[in-house]
């Protein structure tokens, strides 16, 4: 069955859509899981230099649809296609998607015994050859501390991971994001294991870091209030399906529960 998302409608909405710059937009993405519809037919765009949380119960496919977006799985149906280069069925335009693309992931994926600074560089990785036996190069270890600096942490770039909190630990994985320099930033569950603070603290990076360069930003979010605070735009996924697809401060209590409580009204 088809659902007709929640959200701004009408001529103001359509014309502000006319006005505003696509980065990216999915098509009809359908996504199999052992004999299940995961994504059914998702479709939706992202507004260059905003930030869009998706957010749905657990198991709806927002993993899955992150996945999708950054190429690490292949839909069975559907299209996404990135502004100006084309759809990521192309092996040409998916190479050059990730290369101006990076991921934010709930566990850091950080090497412990490894310094901060040394973490930043691994974002670059794909830009070095991978069995050159050469130090970093110079401008690419500048550009790891000056990101370790955008996000207040150059005093500790010489410090090895395991020895860092909690929190710097997220700025260091923020930072090898950031030091691709990215169009596309996608976040998976980025803050799941944050305390408040230092969960309005990450949120402040990510939105400086929009405001600052045009970045484009979608996170996979389960705190709606961060969400709602955090984001531009909120995309809810019920089913398989987008069922709101609006901004923050239009999710309200009607738009959450039909998020949250499926088609066919279960509690979440």
């Amino acid at each position: 069955m088809t659902i007709t998302p929640w959200g701004e409608t009408g001529p103001v909405a359509d014309a502000m859509s006319q006005i505003s710059r696509t980065a990216l937009s999915v098509q009809g993405l359908t996504v199999m899981r052992g004999g299940r519809t995961v994504l059914d037919g998702v479709g939706f765009s992202l507004e260059a230099g905003t930030i869009t949380a998706i957010v749905g119960r657990s198991g709806v496919g927002k993993t899955t649809l992150l996945h999708c977006l950054n190429g690490l799985i292949r839909p069975e149906a559907g299209r996404i296609e990135v502004e100006g280069r084309g759809a990521l069925d192309d092996p040409a335009v998916l190479q050059a998607h990730r290369r101006r693309s990076a991921t934010v992931y709930q566990d850091h994926a950080l090497i412990g015994r490894m310094t901060a600074l040394d973490n930043v560089l691994l974002g670059l990785a794909d830009r070095r050859h991978p069995l050159s036996p050469l130090p970093w190069p110079k401008e690419m270890k500048q550009q790891a501390a000056q990101v370790l600096d955008e996000v207040g942490l150059l005093d500790r770039a010489g410090a090895r991971v395991r020895d860092l909190s909690g929190g710097e630990r997220q700025r260091v994985g923020l930072a090898r994001a950031l030091v691709r320099r990215p169009r596309l930033l996608l976040g998976d569950e980025p803050f799941a294991s944050a305390d408040p603070v230092l969960t309005r603290a990450f949120s402040d990076d990510i939105r400086r870091a929009v405001d600052r360069g045009g970045l484009t930003v979608l996170l996979v979010l389960h705190q709606l209030e961060v969400a709602v605070r955090l984001a531009d735009r909120i995309i809810g996924l019920a089913d398989g399906q987008v069922v709101y697809n609006g901004s923050a401060e239009h999710f309200t209590a009607d738009a959450r529960r039909r998020v949250f409580q499926g088609l066919e009204g279960e509690p979440a």
